[in-house]
């Protein structure tokens, strides 16, 4: 165990290695930000001071080399805009993006599970082909027209929930949370089931389809052969070997609602890291992008780390040390 986990930080190390190299060479190739700052009206002395003052007059090598030995001392640089740290904004954020991220998370699991396993128990009953068609749907529409949609329903037509904004929030040990709060929770609500709801449709095919493996199994046969009753061989047999595969992409689909819950936030002008970095793109504040994506980048690798010793603990096959 201990040498997977230390061959496993060795590959996160890489992948910041390689990602900061990609993400910095990109960033730099796009626009200028001193044009978006100070816009058609400053004078060439008053470029040239900024120009100095965010040390983009060096070589890019160099800015690369400085932005890497900050990197190390955990300095990811000023914002252009808000002049603050760009790790202290990303941090700002966070709470608001991981509730909203994690309560879509349990959302998903909550309605994809069970309507994945009645999907697979019935394949053939109207109502797992209803379930079927429902997951299509939330694959096929675009998360930003289901948005708008909703907020349409919900929030003009009938009222019942607010349109955008996070809410009253109420600290948690130094976090504030927004589910805490009645107010907080119907602000929540419409964005997060916006977010979970290509997660649901993934979750229930996934979901139905180690189910109607596990039925073909023959210790399944085996289990009914012997006259076990239904929901054991639902909940000890087939549930607990369907989830085996389950966990892996369910993991991963954590990462992506935190990485890519961008349109959902903005649709919902949710105060996260998402509606954050939309507004550094626009004005190409290079600090901030580059901190929200490095930041990313271990969020995912750490998610995998986590991935990875769950799937050893439900299936104590998987040997971790002997990297199988």
């Amino acid at each position: 165990m201990l040498g997977f986990l230390l061959g496993r930080l060795g590959q996160t190390a890489l992948t910041l290695c390689v990602m900061s190299l990609l993400v910095f060479g990109g960033i730099h190739l796009v626009g200028n930000p001193i044009d978006m700052l100070l816009g058609g009206n400053a004078t060439p002395a008053d470029r040239e001071a900024v120009i100095h003052a965010f040390g983009l007059d060096l070589p890019v090598w160099q800015q690369y080399g400085l932005f890497i030995v900050n990197l190390l001392h955990g300095d990811l640089g000023n914002s252009y805009v808000f002049n603050q740290p760009a790790v202290h904004l990303i941090f700002q954020r966070m709470p608001a993006t991981l509730e909203l991220a994690l309560v879509a998370f349990v959302i998903a699991l909550v309605v994809g599970i069970p309507l994945g396993v009645l999907a697979g128990m019935r394949p053939d009953g109207w109502i797992a082909k209803s379930i079927m068609t429902f997951s299509i749907l939330g694959f096929s529409l675009p998360t930003f027209w289901i948005g708008m949609m909703m907020i349409m329903l919900f929030s003009v037509k009938l009222g019942w929930l607010p349109a955008s904004g996070r809410g009253d929030t109420i600290e948690v040990f130094g976090v504030p949370l927004s589910l805490f709060t009645a107010d907080g929770l119907r602000h929540l609500l419409l964005p997060a089931l916006n977010l979970a709801l290509f997660k649901i449709s993934l979750i229930i095919r996934l979901t139905r389809a180690g189910v109607l493996e596990c039925l073909q199994q023959d210790y399944v046969r085996f289990a009914r052969a012997k006259g076990l009753s239904e929901a054991r061989i639902l909940f000890v047999h087939v549930l607990r070997n369907t989830l085996i595969p389950l966990i892996t992409v369910i993991g991963l689909e954590l990462g992506s609602l935190i990485a890519f819950a961008v349109v959902t936030e903005t649709i919902y002008a949710w105060p996260g890291m998402g509606k954050l970095i939309i507004d550094s793109i626009s004005v190409l504040d290079r600090p901030v992008i580059l901190a929200y994506l490095m930041m990313t980048v271990v969020m995912f690798s750490l998610i995998n780390l986590l991935v990875d010793v769950l799937y050893a603990v439900v299936d104590p096959r998987v040997r971790l040390s002997g990297g199988h």
